[in-house]
């Protein structure tokens, strides 16, 4: 599986998650909850066969320029 097997809001987590984030971040800026964050996670894991954040990092990269994760506009002041 890969990038491709993905849906839009897993990409956006995943994408969230490889610039370092937390769940918490992560849900704040998407209004959902942090474990609502975790699930997504969990199930975004095994698609792109990795263990961990950096893994998932390193995969997002080596996908290439356009699946890079892009740093998402500051919202914390919302």
């Amino acid at each position: 599986m890969g990038l491709a097997h993905l849906t839009a809001q897993e990409r956006t987590i995943a994408e969230l998650a490889a610039t370092g984030l937390t769940n918490k971040q992560i849900g704040a800026r998407l209004y959902l909850s942090p474990r609502t964050i975790g699930t997504h996670l969990y199930r975004i894991f095994p698609k792109l066969g990795v263990t961990s954040r950096a893994a998932l990092r390193d995969a997002l990269a080596a996908a290439g320029p356009a699946a890079a994760p892009a740093t998402p506009p500051d919202r914390s002041s919302d």
